[in-house]
This record gives C-alpha cells, sequence and structure tokens, in this order.
C-alpha cells in the first residue's frame, strides 16, 4: 500500500464517517447539525477529488479501488442511519432511506459473489448521478437540522429521488449480473 494524495483522502473519509454520528453524541443542536453536514460535505467533496487526482496524477492503486467504495457506502449508511433517527423515524427519510441500504448491500453482494467478472458491474452515468442526488438530499437533510421544515422537504424530496434513481440502478446492475447467477442447465 502506498500513502499517496488519494489514499489519504480516502482514509479521512473513511474516519469520517463514523465521526458523523459522534458530532451528535458530544454536541448539542443545531451545532451538530452543522458539523454533520461539514463532515458529510467534505467527504462528498473529497470522494471526487481523490479519484480525479489518482487519475490524472496516475495514481490509482489497489488499496484506492477497495477502500474507495467501502468509505462511500460507510458514510451514506451512517448519515442516512443518522438522518432517520433525528427525522424522528419519519417515513419520508426511513423509507428512500432504507431503499438505498438495502440496493448498496445487495450490489455489494453481486460484486463479492461475482468475484473476477464484477467488471461487468462497473459504474454507469446514471448511478454516478444516483450518488450525487443522494450525496446533495443527505446534505440537504443535515442542514435542515438547523434550518427546519422547508429545507427538510426539499432534502426529503432529493432522497427520494436519489432512492428511485438507487433502484433502477440496482436493477441495471442485476440484470447484468443474472446470466452469471443462473446454474447451468
Amino acid at each position: 500500500m502506498r500513502w499517496t494524495l488519494p489514499n489519504i483522502l480516502t482514509v479521512i473519509r473513511l474516519i469520517a464517517a463514523p465521526a458523523v454520528a459522534l458530532v451528535f453524541v458530544i454536541f448539542d443542536r443545531p451545532a451538530a447539525d452543522w458539523l454533520g453536514f461539514a463532515l458529510f460535505v467534505g467527504a462528498s467533496v473529497t470522494d471526487w477529488f481523490d479519484g480525479y487526482i489518482a487519475r490524472a496524477w496516475n495514481l490509482e492503486s489497489r488499496f484506492g479501488a477497495m477502500l474507495d467504495p467501502i468509505a462511500d457506502k460507510a458514510m451514506v449508511i451512517i448519515s442516512l442511519m443518522m438522518l432517520g433517527g433525528l427525522s424522528g423515524l419519519s417515513g419520508w427519510v426511513l423509507v428512500p432511506a432504507a431503499l438505498i441500504v438495502f440496493r448498496e448491500v445487495f450490489v455489494s453482494g453481486l460484486r463479492e459473489f461475482l468475484g473476477a467478472d464484477a467488471k461487468l458491474l462497473k459504474v454507469t452515468k446514471l448511478a454516478k448521478w444516483k450518488t450525487t442526488v443522494q450525496m446533495v438530499a443527505i446534505a440537504v437533510l443535515f442542514a435542515s437540522g438547523a434550518l427546519g421544515g422547508a429545507v427538510f422537504a426539499a432534502g426529503a424530496a432529493l432522497l427520494w429521488a436519489a432512492a428511485a434513481l438507487t433502484l433502477i440502478t440496482g436493477w441495471d446492475y442485476f440484470s447484468k449480473a443474472l446470466p452469471y447467477v443462473k446454474d447451468p442447465v
């Protein structure tokens, strides 16, 4: 493993994931909302930068390729868990969050099952849009803790849009993997 800038950014993002939960234990609201927002937005920005820098500077590594999706999923799942609790278990947050977490676990399982054939499940443009909408939705929902109702409604609407894209991309990955899952006749 090489300690390149992209790998360092990925490790920082991985550490930031549980830190999102910790800020709500350590700090009172609305300060915790703003700190959670800042951690999440910072992690989202580093997600884009670490990949860009790795490709642009020819610093791609197996360590980064392994850790990057783990850091992404940890940040999203922990943030959705926190937002579900902070929303008072609102169905407007819990249902799309559950769909998103289900898809993340399902696609990860598909990739693990496929092993060397997992390369057929490359990230699509629609999946990148899904990630963008998801990141914006989560950031808006964190900010809504300090800003209130209209911001919460916007964040929830974005989270539902992310959940719809999540289901579409999950189905796309599943349909691509289906020939490899079927038993031989």
